[in-house]
């Protein structure tokens, strides 16, 4: 087996190097007649470069001697033995040419020895390519600007044109900015965002106010019955803090003399104070309906938090609303009432649910 892929590396190897041999040619033969040809070509190659050599030498012998010849004759150079072949008539063309010369050169050494010639010669050197790409970006320049003045020409001829237009408009919407300046004040005034309006009160805030001073003015007839005399509602349009003003109640305790805060009322009081307001409104309801009545009036807990003797002040009011003809209802679990109201729809809880019973026949139910 090893010397068989011995044998199969050798004929890999001879494959390669015949491949190498054979080049970019279908076979050996024709990579050989290719080469005998290359071969051809370099001898006859050589051959020219030997008599090309050889004709070199004989033509640098043959300039040598022409040199020579021409220096032994009276000549520097060749070209001069060459030029003095000239005929009579030439030599007059170049005499006529050598005379100009002169004559300019002689001008041209009187201009270069004046002072202002010899102070530009000591400038430096111009650069006409600088100098042009110079000319060059100042005629762009100068363009632009031409087109930049044509369309800031077209631009004022534009905005004089729209400057009276809006001046024509600024005449037409005076009266109405005139009108909008009146409407907007009123605005701001009735929205209560303007300086003018010192509390910020807004225009519904002041017609509620304005029934909220009657609500507190009914209310307080029975707050003071209920209070002893004691507590008066008054409306209050005190701002509070950056808040709007007009809604806002306040009061007046008899006993200090002080007007304060309804959140300063312990929870008694508070709930009298509400009932009293709720009395206070079904009344101005009353008055602002025509005379409509509010006959049925539900009041739900609080009657826990009062003492014995503001219980019966309470219900002493409600007593004299039942006396006009006004039913009553009280819902509330605080048992003494229970001996209070003699008309009562009592919910007894069972284990199958609950069941109303109904006591006393009188005209208040609670």
């Amino acid at each position: 087996m090893g010397h068989r892929e011995r044998l199969d590396r050798e004929r890999t190897a001879l494959q390669e190097e015949l491949d190498r041999a054979r080049g970019t040619l279908d076979s050996v033969a024709a990579r050989a007649a290719q080469l005998e040809r290359r071969a051809a070509l370099l001898t006859d190659a050589a051959d020219a470069a030997r008599v090309a050599e050889d004709t070199a030498h004989r033509l640098k012998d043959a300039d040598a001697r022409l040199a020579d010849a021409a220096f032994r004759a009276g000549f520097e150079t060749p070209q001069a033995a060459s030029a003095a072949l000239l005929d009579d008539a030439a030599h007059r063309e170049l005499q006529r040419r050598l005379d100009a010369w002169q004559t300019e050169e002689a001008a041209v050494r009187a201009v270069l020895a004046e002072a202002d010639t010899a102070a530009a010669a000591r400038r430096q050197p111009a650069d006409p390519a600088t100098a042009e790409r110079t000319a060059a970006a100042v005629a762009q320049r100068v363009r632009d600007a031409a087109s930049a003045h044509d369309a800031a020409t077209r631009r004022c001829a534009e905005l004089d044109r729209l400057s009276t237009r809006a001046t024509a408009s600024v005449r037409r919407l005076a009266p109405l900015r005139e009108e909008y300046d009146r409407v907007a004040r009123m605005a701001g005034l009735t929205a209560g965002t303007s300086a003018d309006n010192e509390r910020r009160m807004r225009l519904e805030s002041y017609v509620l106010a304005a029934r909220l001073e009657q609500v507190a003015a009914a209310a307080t007839v029975r707050l003071r019955r209920m209070s002893s005399g004691r507590y008066t509602l008054v409306h209050s349009d005190d701002r509070t803090g950056r808040g709007r003003s007009g809604l806002g109640l306040h009061v007046v305790d008899a006993w200090t003399g002080r007007e304060r805060d309804t959140a300063t009322l312990s929870g008694g009081e508070t709930f009298f104070a509400s009932l009293a307001l709720a009395l206070g409104l079904a009344d101005v309801v009353t008055d602002e309906a025509g005379g409509v009545r509010l006959d049925t009036l539900f009041i739900d807990e609080g009657f826990g938090s009062l003492d014995d003797q503001t219980l019966d002040e309470v219900l002493d009011v409600l007593d004299s609303l039942r006396e006009r003809d006004r039913s009553v209802g009280i819902v509330s679990h605080v048992a003494d009432l229970r001996r209070r109201i003699h008309a009562q729809l009592e919910v007894v809880k069972g284990r199958s649910g609950s069941v109303l019973r109904q006591r006393g026949s009188q005209g208040s139910a609670g």
